[in-house]
C-alpha cells in the first residue's frame, strides 16, 4: 500500500481552522491557561462579573474555538479560582474573551469587585 502524500501546511491549517504558528487537532484539541485579571461589572439587563483573558491568551483559544463552540463563538471551560471549580462559557467580547464568575464562586472566595484573581481554564476538560 502507497502511502499518501503529506498535505502543504496552508492546506493543513485550512482544514483544522489553526492559525499560523498553534498546533491543533480537531478532536484532541485542549487548551488550559492560568493567567490573573481584575475583577469587573457588567451592568445591563442581566449583570454579571467577569474577568478578562489577557491577549495573549486569546490567539490560542481562538484557533481551538471552532472546534469546541456550542454557537456565539461561546467557548465552554472547566474554571478555577483559589479551591472553587465550575463549568462555565468564555463569551467573546472585543476580540478576546472574558470568564464570566458566578455569584456562589465569589461568595465562596470572597471576592470583592476590583480584585486580582488567578484564574486557571480548561477547554476541551
Amino acid at each position: 500500500m502507497r502511502a499518501r502524500p503529506a498535505l502543504p501546511r496552508r492546506a493543513r491549517r485550512a482544514l483544522t481552522g489553526a492559525a499560523p504558528g498553534v498546533r491543533c487537532v480537531p478532536i484532541l484539541c485542549r487548551v488550559n491557561i492560568e493567567f490573573s485579571g481584575e475583577l469587573w461589572f457588567w451592568r445591563g439587563p442581566a449583570p454579571w462579573h467577569f474577568v478578562s483573558v489577557p491577549e495573549e491568551e486569546c490567539g490560542e483559544l481562538a484557533a481551538t474555538s471552532p472546534y469546541v463552540t456550542y454557537g456565539w463563538g461561546m467557548i465552554p471551560v472547566t474554571a478555577r479560582i483559589g479551591a472553587t471549580e465550575w463549568t462555565t462559557s468564555l463569551w467573546p467580547k472585543d476580540g478576546g474573551y472574558i470568564v464570566p464568575v458566578k455569584a456562589w464562586v465569589r461568595r465562596a472566595e470572597k471576592l470583592e469587585l476590583g480584585d486580582v484573581v488567578k484564574i486557571s481554564l480548561a477547554v476541551g476538560a
